[in-house]
């Protein structure tokens, strides 16, 4: 039996199945016999089992130490774990875009950034206006360590279920086109995702993608009719009104989906040139949730590139998209009863699963690219064994196809 296990690089090991990786972020990474491990840390099984229930992360790194860690770039990108080269050429030929809106918990954004980066790749970094200063001061300080990492040219005060939300996502498109990057592809994150590949198996997705999008694009349903069919009020707040809006400025319908997206370059030129799309937009912005409808709407737009006609043979679920796998509470349930998936193992925030180490082999048996919800105050050990696992993978994908649910232990 093997687990995938954490050890302090000045620590000796006995065991014979190490590996380790210039690039591994603190510790070297080691796939062991269970017994091995015993052996390193002394440790009882019945200890193990005990370390193996911590879940919660007692205490996150604050603001005050990334602005101390980032005062030496040269020594903060390798000693926090960045990898520093292209691992391929073709990773290296085919760059992705990034559009990362955030607002909170500075530890949980280095992790996310660490784990999707590459030198080759660029990252737009929106940070609500509302975060606190120190947090805003953090997050430049790390992207300032890194080239092909900027904070977006204009920040939104982001307000839950409003248009702008969707603002910030193209105030990152705009600043993305203008970047001497070339990527291919656009994807749109946020602070409680986490990637479930690594870049090279997200680079060979998107290829077969062959310029097309992937996203959710659905027909919509009587109730989320009335989000877009009714003026909106936002202060703090989204509050509908009882006048209703004109009808869309399009001629093909609605359709329904979520905030996340896998988008070719095509499709981000063209939501920045298209007069059609123009419209559109400001038609939006009074409506409740637009992230959830606009682009769904768009992916299915004749004329939008990337695009699925808007007949029924062509609606896409999450579970069918690669943008993001979510599982929602009132979903979940047996399987073999025709559950679309499991319970969550972790919790649930918002009728979304926060998910626990339970979910772990469920979440690596998916074909999406990255996963939600994530939060190391819920359950830090399932972040940590993603972090090794991509990591293993990055380094030695032959090896680790037999550890497709790792189990593991956290040793600091």
């Amino acid at each position: 039996m093997y687990i995938l296990y954490y050890i302090p690089s000045t620590a000796s090991c006995l065991c014979r199945s190490v590996i380790a990786h210039p690039y591994i972020y603190m510790y070297i990474l080691v796939f062991i016999p269970l017994h091995c491990v015993y052996k390193v840390v002394g440790l009882e099984k019945e200890q193990l089992s005990r370390l193996l229930k911590i879940k919660k992360k007692s205490q996150l790194l604050s603001e005050a130490f990334y602005l101390n860690v980032t005062r030496d770039c040269q020594r903060y990108v390798p000693d926090r774990g960045f990898i520093t080269v292209p691992l391929s050429q073709e990773e290296e030929e085919f760059p992705i875009a990034y559009s990362m809106v955030i607002h909170e918990k500075i530890e949980m954004f280095e992790r996310l950034l660490r784990a999707l980066y590459t030198p080759q790749n660029v990252y737009c970094v929106h940070i609500d206006q509302k975060s606190s200063e120190d947090f805003k001061s953090a997050v430049r300080a790390i992207v300032s360590c890194l080239p092909n990492v900027f904070v977006a040219s204009k920040i939104e005060s982001v307000i839950y279920a409003s248009w702008s939300r969707v603002q910030a996502d193209l105030n990152c498109m705009e600043d993305l086109l203008k970047s001497p990057v070339k990527w291919r592809y656009l994807l749109n994150t946020c602070g409680t995702d986490f990637p479930i590949k690594t870049n090279a198996e997200m680079v060979q997705a998107l290829k077969l993608l062959k310029g097309k999008n992937s996203m959710e694009s659905e027909d919509t349903n009587d109730y989320k009719k009335g989000r877009w069919q009714f003026h909106h009020n936002v202060t703090d707040t989204v509050v509908r009104t009882a006048f209703k809006k004109t009808p869309p400025p399009i001629n093909t319908p609605m359709f329904s989906g979520n905030a996340y997206f896998v988008v070719s370059r095509a499709f981000v030129c063209h939501v920045m040139e298209s007069q059609e799309v123009r419209v559109l937009l400001e038609w939006e912005k009074d409506t409740y949730s637009p992230d959830e409808h606009l682009w769904a709407t768009l992916q299915r737009m004749p004329a939008v590139p990337g695009s699925n006609p808007p007949n029924s043979k062509y609606q896409q679920s999450d579970m069918n998209s690669m943008a993001r796998v979510v599982r929602w509470s009132y979903l979940a349930g047996d399987v073999k009863s025709g559950a679309p998936y499991p319970h969550c193992s972790g919790t649930y925030r918002r009728a979304v699963c926060v998910y626990g180490a339970g979910d772990l082999q469920w979440l690596l048996n998916q074909h999406h690219l990255i996963a939600n919800k994530f939060d190391p105050e819920v359950d830090d050990v399932t972040i940590r064994c993603l972090e090794s696992y991509l990591r293993f993978k990055y380094l030695t994908p032959s090896q680790s196809e037999r550890f497709l649910a790792p189990r593991c232990l956290l040793y600091r």
